[in-house]
Formats: C-alpha cells, structure tokens, sequence
C-alpha cells in the first residue's frame, strides 16, 4: 500500500510533536506534578519523564530557595505615629502538591499575610521600639508567616525588614534631637577633657614639689654626712698629729730649759697677732720660773768664767 508523501510528512511531523510532549526533562531543582486526566498521579523527580499526551501533563515546581518583596505600606504605631514599612521574604517550597493544590496565587497570599501582620506587630510598638526593634519584628513575622504557610506547603527562611521611614517633620524632630544630643556628649567629654588636664596639672605639680623636697632632703643629708665625714677626718688628722707630737716629745725627752724656750716663743707669736686681747697664763710664779730659767741659760758663758 502507497501513502501518499504528503501525508507520510504529515504523520512525520505529528509523531515528533507527539514525541516533544511526551518526553519531558526535569531538571535537578524542580519537581514534576504528573496529572492523568486533570488529577495529581505522582511526583517526577529530576530526569527523563515519559507522559501520554493529552492524557497526561505535567507541572513544573521551582524547589530553590526564593525572594519576594512586600511593597512599602504606611502602618499606624501604638503612640499613632505613622510610619512607612516594606519587607523581603526569604521562602522555600517543601512539598510542591501543597503548593499547587492548595493555594491558587501563593505569591499574593504571602504579600497580602505580610502586609496584615506587620500593621498587627507595628501597631503593638511605639515609634522609639519601632525604629530599634528590627530584630524583633524580623523574628516575629518569620514565625507567623511560617506557621501559615506550613499548609501551603512553603517554608519562610527568613524576614527582613528593609526600611521604616517616619513622617518627614517626626523625622526633622529626630535628627534636631540627635544633633542636640550630639553637642551635648560632645560638651561633656570636652568638660571632661578639661577636667582630667586640670587634675593631671595639679598632681603633676604635687609630684614635682615632693619630688623637689625630697632631691632637698637627700641633698641636705648628704651634705651634712659629708661634713661629717670631713670633721671626723679633721678630728682624725688632728688626733694623729697630738700623738706624733706627744710621742715625739716624750721619746725626744726634752729637758725643763727647752720647754720654758718653746714656751716664750709661743706666748711671742701670740702677742704679735692682731688681737688687742693679751693672754696670760694663770700660774704667773710659773711663768716667772720659766723666764728666769731661760734667762739663765742666755747667759754668756764668758761672762761666767771672767767672775
């Protein structure tokens, strides 16, 4: 039996598009959602997929995890400020028949569950704990969001908050406030700065003078150890040359006549000095005695032997 060419083109032609739908790829960070007849049969994991059109579809679910963005929405705080509040969603699919089965739009259901419960968190803080409680927010939302999505088979990694911006004239009133604030720490520190110079300064001349007085008081004892040492030396010198002299005389065993000689010299040397004081010993019959002996011994012995 002949087939026509054209008709042979035509089956050609239906097998390779009935083969492209049949065959399908999933690729390693997707999920097939395999239905027969419009109803969920089974799960295709990454790989070669074998359907049977128009029997049988397939729906591609994205496992990785995904970012979203809550637009921006003016909330109310508890003090009635009003504030303008957006946020990003960090969330994963864990189960894609949830996914697709159970929430028709899960994108708009997440912003619109974002949204509603940000004003509810908000609206329990005043401004202040608004603007220093990201965290806190962060960590509330995340928890509610993901025990409501836990359903939809999704779970929400994470929710940060990306800006919270006030009413401009709330916002000039903040920045007023922060610059006196400013000025204030600034005023302070610098008091402080002068106040830690001036008792610096004043310990620092209170070092000096001790230091001062005690270099004096070491220097005042030195010098004193010092004389002393010179009088106790000159005390020493003066006691050796008494007994050089003491011994000298005594071993030199000077006669009564010699003594009476020194004696006179002595008493000269005295009385021509320039003291107007003239001193005399006490014991006058001794000093008679001693000029009579030395007259003696002036004599001429000539004169002696002439009588």
């Amino acid at each position: 039996m002949n087939i026509p060419f054209g008709f042979a083109g035509i089956l050609a032609v239906a097998a390779i598009i009935y083969v492209a739908r049949a065959v399908r790829i999933v690729r390693q960070f997707e999920k097939g959602l395999v239905e027969t007849f419009g109803q969920f049969s089974r799960r295709a994991e990454a790989g070669l997929v074998l359907l049977f059109p128009p029997f049988q579809s397939i729906r591609m679910v994205d496992m990785r995890e995904q970012v979203m963005d809550v637009p921006p929405q003016d909330v109310i705080t508890k003090d009635n400020a009003s504030v303008t509040v957006d946020a990003v969603i960090y969330f994963q699919v864990t189960d894609p028949a949830k996914v697709v089965y159970n929430v028709a739009n899960f994108a708009l259901a997440a912003i619109k569950l974002a949204q509603t419960n940000l004003r509810n968190i908000i609206g329990e803080l005043e401004l202040d704990q608004t603007l220093t409680s990201r965290e806190r927010i962060n960590t509330t939302l995340r928890q509610v969001l993901d025990e409501a999505t836990d359903k939809w088979g999704v779970k929400v990694v994470r929710v940060e908050i990306q800006k919270i911006e006030p009413p401009q004239d709330i916002t000039n009133s903040m920045s007023k406030q922060m610059k006196a604030e400013r000025e204030k720490r600034a005023n302070i520190l610098e008091a402080e700065g002068f106040k830690q110079a001036a008792i610096l300064k004043a310990e620092g001349s209170k070092e000096a003078v001790v230091l001062a007085a005690d270099g004096e008081k070491q220097s005042m004892i030195l010098r004193a150890e010092g004389q002393a040492e010179a009088m106790k030396r000159v005390a020493d010198a003066e006691k050796y040359k008494t007994e050089v002299v003491y011994d000298a005389i005594h071993k030199g065993n000077p006669t009564k006549d010699l003594i009476a000689i020194k004696y006179l010299e002595t008493l000269q040397k005295m009385s021509e000095g320039p003291a107007t004081k003239i001193l005399l010993p006490l014991e006058i019959s001794g000093l008679a005695g001693a000029v009579t002996a030395a007259a003696e011994l002036m004599k001429d012995p000539k004169n002696d032997a002439k009588s």
